[in-house]
């Protein structure tokens, strides 16, 4: 009879432990269960990615890159560029270009969130050295695996150059509108001189274009590119660049030819 007794008083312990099951086991599954396949897409696009980067480099190393751009008769050494420009493409495309390492986890961060809204890729929170990367090496299309291959060519350039060189190879590639794609073929185009004889306004104009050229090319929409050349002095004096009486002199609207 004990025994009997005793088996039953299990059971009903057993009983008990079984019906309280633990809570939230069904959420942490789920939550598990998504984290998996994010994992694996992720593990997926970046192996996609660094076959599109090394088919890239394949085609034309690095090394054969910066030789070519060097090469052009209209690159223009980065020593002959002024300084306020130079301040002004940082401040407006990338004010951590000198102290990061090729990515800006803040600058994607704030893109993911952008994009999370829109419901889009419209930002890509890149980098200068991204965007030199998909100057010379990829498409414009917006994609996750063609992100996943700048990021690897990305390591490539900041471990090859210093940082003077990829701003120097970044400034002789970039779009400016009108079939300009140095700024030296963009200084000579919309004002007739060489980079080192730019002013300070000039310098801020063509800092400004290449966020969208078409619209911000002073030759196709003058009021545009004045509104872009006023936010780019915004950038230059928030990230201390130039001072405030800098600041003033510049902020005046221009309405001739610079």
């Amino acid at each position: 009879m004990n025994k009997n007794h005793d088996d039953e008083y299990y059971d009903d312990n057993d009983d008990d432990e079984y019906d309280e099951k633990p809570k939230g086991g069904c959420l942490n599954r789920i939550i598990f269960f998504f984290a998996l396949i994010l994992c694996i897409a992720g593990t997926y696009t970046g192996c996609l990615g660094y076959e599109m980067y090394q088919h890239a480099v394949s085609l034309l190393p690095i090394e054969k890159m910066a030789e070519n751009i060097r090469s052009d008769e209209n690159f223009t050494p980065i020593e002959e560029i002024p300084a306020m420009y130079i301040d002004a493409v940082v401040a407006v495309e990338d004010r951590s270009f000198y102290s990061h390492y090729g990515i800006s986890l803040k600058s994607i961060g704030r893109a993911i969130i952008t994009n999370v809204e829109s419901g889009s890729l419209s930002q890509g929170g890149s980098t200068i050295t991204q965007q030199l990367a998909k100057n010379v090496w990829f498409t414009h299309e917006k994609s996750f695996v063609r992100k996943a291959a700048e990021v690897f060519a990305v390591i490539e350039l900041e471990k090859s150059f210093t940082k003077d060189e990829i701003m120097e190879l970044y400034v002789n590639t970039i779009y400016f509108g009108d079939d300009c794609y140095s700024i030296g073929e963009a200084s000579r185009h919309y004002f007739g001189i060489s980079p080192d004889e730019l002013n300070a306004y000039q310098c801020t104009m063509l800092a400004g274009i290449p966020n969208a050229p078409s619209v911000y090319s002073p030759n196709v929409n003058p009021e545009l590119a004045e509104q872009r050349r006023i936010q780019v002095t915004d950038a230059l004096y928030d990230a201390g660049y130039i001072s405030e009486e800098q600041y003033k002199a510049l902020s005046v609207p221009q309405t001739t030819d610079y």
